[in-house]
């Protein structure tokens, strides 16, 4: 089946009105925008970003947590994001485990506490350096790939973002080759593990270092889906990322 290409942008902390409100004004005149995109902003300018990017874009949180509400101070909950009119959310970012210090167990609550809410959620996964370099990077995907999967009943509103945590921020992009093999046997896994039509329908999509430069290459691979885009998505650059399957 033909899985339909869709790019995340993540402004992680980033931005202000100012310049948000540029990028939005640049973004509302691109062409093409009949794929699925969605803007990943930061939770004090949810409502602005809605407000302001044309309806053609999604918009995403960046983080929520796993309870409706209460004394949490400084989380956000999925029913104060469809509040703003929002309906994404990215959970298990490499910088919310690695930063932060999230477990997998919390992600995979976070994950079922969105699903419930009828938010679509940016599942993230993904290896440092050195579990790379050690040759276990499939078995800490697929180990971070269970946790999610045991609290998703609804596929259709899941998608998978791969993100090498050695290519984030960093400049160094995993070759288009290293990313295939990656998603390949994710969807090798979501086969055994989950089921036949999952695995064939699920998006895959490939995040760390994407840019203008990289991204026609990698949306070439035939199971890469699309992207999680970080610092490219703040620039103008983030368009080209858009068509890249075009």
């Amino acid at each position: 089946m033909t899985r339909k290409f869709f790019v995340g942008g993540n402004w992680k902390m980033n931005g202000d009105k100012k310049s948000l409100g540029e990028l939005i004004q640049t973004l509302n005149g691109a062409t093409n925008a009949d794929l699925p995109v969605v803007c990943g902003a930061p939770s004090i300018y949810l409502d602005f970003v809605r407000s302001k990017l044309d309806a053609k874009f999604g918009v995403a949180a960046q983080n929520c947590y796993k309870v409706p509400k209460g004394a949490y101070t400084g989380e956000i909950s999925p029913v104060m994001i469809k509040d703003c009119g929002v309906h994404w959310v990215i959970l298990g970012h490499s910088e919310r485990r690695h930063v932060f210090g999230e477990s997998d167990e919390l992600i995979g609550q976070k994950t079922a506490h969105a699903l419930e809410n009828g938010l679509g959620v940016i599942a993230c996964i993904g290896e440092k350096l050195d579990e790379r370099e050690g040759g276990i990077t499939e078995k800490v995907v697929f180990s971070q790939t269970k946790v999610i999967a045991d609290n998703v009943k609804d596929w259709s509103k899941v998608v998978l973002a791969y993100e090498p945590v050695w290519a984030i921020g960093t400049g160094k992009t995993a070759s288009p080759q290293q990313a295939q093999e990656v998603h390949e046997k994710l969807r090798e896994w979501l086969k055994t593990n989950v089921s036949e039509a999952v695995a064939n329908s699920v998006r895959i999509i490939y995040g760390g270092s994407v840019t203008g430069a990289t991204c026609k290459e990698l949306a070439s691979q035939k199971d890469v889906d699309g992207f999680l885009v970080g610092g490219a998505s703040l620039k103008p650059e983030f368009i080209d990322i858009i068509h890249a399957k075009a």
